[in-house]
């Protein structure tokens, strides 16, 4: 019997080198870099980040990876060249385990695709080169979809047939180049995390659907885009758009678990609804897992969510917000002080620019009694976010037990802070009732 999807197949098998089975364990990180573009014209340099784009896309799909952090990726920065010394820093700081780079140039008037990849192992890594690939003219679209297989076949990645077709529905997007080229420069503007860089992504992305309104990905990322610009109807008409083009697509069901998880009116059954088939599409997806959970708390279902969360872990261990979660749970549910204690310091130790963690450990230390303690960890969120008025407010509460003096400076850094925030009011006002007793005190004490 002829299987589904034999040409990716037999894809896969051409393109596989004679190089060692790799022993690929489920949950790998993989870091996709944007592939270095050489000779392009500045209108072409958005094609190095298209083929990341388009990798990114349909390794999501497999079970063995876990891909690292877009914005972490972007915090890397754009290297001149992606040497090996280099490729390792990179990995070594998202903690990567395999990384998919090399280069797209231009020779002779055509495009020339050379995909590379690296293996960590605790000695280091070494780069290896699959077979270039050459881009016809009018067929970029359809050279891109060759290099996923291409990866496939080269490390011997066993593949189910499910995965198989996800992959491959994955690595045809659209078939407008200039609807891919806007939603990859929409992606990157997104990543800014700029009030500027959202705008701009929203009009990118709308230009994308407007070029192909069965592109799904773009359709999804606007409605992403829209919830970070406090759009939420829009939002959610995206996200149902996207659904409605293709309902095995799982991201958008897992946005609209975070939507509804977020609104006003704690629609908690229909969040976890949204995340279960969100799972129910994508068994191994942490992040839907991570929002299940979420959801479990809020709704006071303590053991399901500490569950829900352990499942994230099983196919992410990696990932910092998981035992963030945790270390909240166990202390706030569950009175687990070292369970807690542990867990928020691994979320530190996998994320140190995580503040909420460390406020949530310096809230376990203070509640403890081990002021120092907190104190370290609330300055610390302050080093890394001098507006963070959670830290500014929790320290000067903690040296009022240990210093009033400086309490007294403490609370006037939160009060100069926060008295412009209207979500601060009722909090500004508590400071400034802090600020007159401690300062009534130090009258009295002279």
């Amino acid at each position: 019997m002829i299987r589904r999807h034999v040409g990716f197949w037999l894809l896969c098998l051409m393109l596989s080198s004679a190089l060692p089975r790799s022993a690929l364990a489920a949950g790998r990180s993989l870091l996709v870099l944007p592939f270095q573009p050489i000779g392009l014209e500045r209108q072409e340099q958005w094609l190095g980040d298209g083929v990341a784009q388009l990798l990114s896309l349909a390794f999501v799909n497999h079970s063995a990876f876990v891909l690292a952090d877009a914005g972490a990726v972007r915090r890397l920065g754009q290297s001149e060249g992606w040497g090996e010394p280099v490729v390792l820093r990179a990995a070594r700081k998202v903690r990567a385990d395999l990384v998919f780079y090399g280069e797209i140039k231009r020779e002779s008037g055509g495009l020339q695709i050379l995909p590379r990849y690296m293996e960590l192992r605790s000695g280091g890594g070494e780069g290896r080169s699959l077979d270039s690939l050459t881009v016809i003219e009018g067929k970029l679209l359809e050279t891109l979809r060759a290099l996923p297989p291409a990866y496939v076949g080269a490390l011997r990645i066993p593949v189910t047939d499910a995965e198989a077709a996800r992959i491959e529905r994955a690595s045809t997007p659209t078939k407008s180049v200039l609807a891919f080229e806007a939603f990859v420069k929409g992606s990157e503007a997104a990543l800014a995390g700029t009030q500027a860089g959202n705008e701009a992504a929203a009009e990118l992305f709308a230009k994308a659907v407007e070029l192909e309104s069965t592109f799904v990905a773009a359709q999804y990322s606007l409605g992403l885009v829209h919830l970070v610009l406090g759009n939420r109807w829009k939002a959610a008409a995206q996200f149902r758009a996207s659904i409605q083009l293709d309902s095995t697509f799982p991201e958008p069901y897992k946005a609209l678990g975070d939507l509804f998880l977020g609104a006003p009116r704690r629609l908690f059954d229909q969040a976890v609804e949204a995340y279960q088939k969100a799972i129910e599409l994508r068994p191994f997806y942490a992040d839907a897992y991570i929002g299940l959970g979420d959801a479990r708390a809020a709704k006071g279902e303590v053991d399901e969510a500490i569950l829900s969360y352990r499942k994230a872990l099983q196919h992410n261990p990696g990932n910092p917000r998981v035992h963030m979660s945790l270390g909240k749970i166990y202390y706030a549910e569950k009175g687990l002080y070292y369970e807690a204690v542990g867990s928020y310091k691994k979320a530190i130790e996998l994320d140190s620019q995580l503040v909420e963690a460390r406020v949530g450990l310096g809230e376990v230390y203070e509640d403890k009694g081990l002021y120092e303690d907190a104190i370290r960890e609330y300055r610390q969120v302050v080093e890394l976010d001098p507006q963070h008025t959670g830290a500014l407010y929790n320290l000067a509460l903690v040296y009022e037990k240990v210093d009033p003096r400086e309490a007294i400076a403490r609370w006037e850094r939160y009060v100069e802070v926060a008295s412009v925030l209207p979500s601060e009011k009722d909090w500004v006002d508590v400071a400034r009732q802090h600020l007159r007793k401690l300062r009534s005190q130090r009258e009295g004490d002279r």
